[in-house]
C-alpha cells in the first residue's frame, strides 16, 4: 500500500504526502489558511454588498460596514472563540478539529450562531434577501454536516466551497449581474482549496465530493425557502 499513490480508502497516502515539493505543500496550505469555511460567509457577504451593483445599492458605506462586521462577528468570531474555549476546557484535542469527536460541540455552537445571523438579518426588511438567503444556507448547511459527521469525517472546507460556488449560482439565475468572472473564479478556487484539502489532510475524495454537494444543495435550499 506504501508504494502506491492511493491508500485503500482512496485518499493519499503519508508517504505519496511526504513526496510532495515544498512550494506544492505551501500552497495547499496557503489556500486552507485563506479559504478557511469560517472566512466564506465574509466573502461571500463581502461580494453582495460591495461587488454585485444593485442589492445594496440604497445603502451608505458605513451601512455596508455595519452589515459586514454583524455578520463577521457571528459568522466568524462567535465560533472562532469557542473553538478556543473548547480547546482551554478541554472538550476538544486540537484546534483544527481532526476527529469527528472534536467537532460535535463546534457544530452545534455554529449552527446557533449562523441561525441567530440569519434571523437578524430577515427581521430588518432593508435587508436584501439575497444575503438572509445564503447565511440561511450556511446555518443548513452546518446542520447537515453535523448529520454527516456521525458517518464520516466531511469536508468543512469543501461545505464552503460549495456555499460559494452555491450562492453565485443563485445570483447567476436571478439575473441581476454577469456572473461569468464570479462563478468562474468560484469554481477555480474550489477547485484549487479541495486539491490542497487532499494534499495536507487525511480527508478522502469522498470526504471532498461529499461537502461540495452538500453546500451547493444547501444554498439552493436556503434560496428557495428566502427568496
Amino acid at each position: 500500500m506504501f508504494n502506491s499513490e492511493l491508500s485503500i480508502d482512496g485518499n493519499l497516502n503519508p508517504v505519496t504526502k511526504s513526496r510532495q515539493p515544498v512550494i506544492v505543500l505551501f500552497f495547499a496550505h496557503f489556500f486552507s489558511y485563506v479559504f478557511h469555511p469560517l472566512f466564506i460567509p465574509f466573502y461571500v457577504s463581502w461580494f453582495i454588498e460591495f461587488i454585485h451593483p444593485s442589492y445594496f445599492s440604497g445603502f451608505s458605506d458605513a451601512g455596508k460596514k455595519r452589515v459586514l462586521v454583524m455578520v463577521t462577528i457571528n459568522a466568524i468570531a462567535f465560533p472562532f472563540i469557542t473553538v478556543i474555549l473548547l480547546k482551554a476546557l478541554g472538550f476538544i484535542d486540537s484546534f483544527f478539529l481532526r476527529t469527528q469527536r472534536d467537532r460535535i460541540i463546534p457544530y452545534i455552537a455554529s449552527m446557533t450562531f449562523f441561525f441567530w445571523a440569519q434571523y437578524a438579518l430577515r427581521e430588518q426588511p432593508e435587508i436584501p434577501r439575497i444575503l438572509v438567503a445564503f447565511m440561511f444556507g450556511v446555518f443548513i448547511s452546518s446542520a447537515a454536516a453535523l448529520i454527516a459527521n456521525i458517518y464520516f469525517k466531511v469536508s468543512m472546507h469543501a461545505i464552503g466551497m460549495g456555499g460559494l460556488t452555491g450562492m453565485f449560482f443563485v445570483i447567476m439565475q436571478q439575473n441581476t449581474m454577469l456572473m461569468t468572472w464570479p462563478l468562474s473564479a468560484g469554481l477555480l478556487i474550489a477547485g484549487l482549496v479541495c486539491t490542497s484539502r487532499l494534499i495536507v489532510s487525511d480527508h478522502t475524495p469522498k470526504d471532498i465530493y461529499s461537502g461540495l454537494l452538500i453546500g451547493f444543495i444547501c444554498q439552493l435550499i436556503g434560496a428557495s425557502i428566502q427568496l
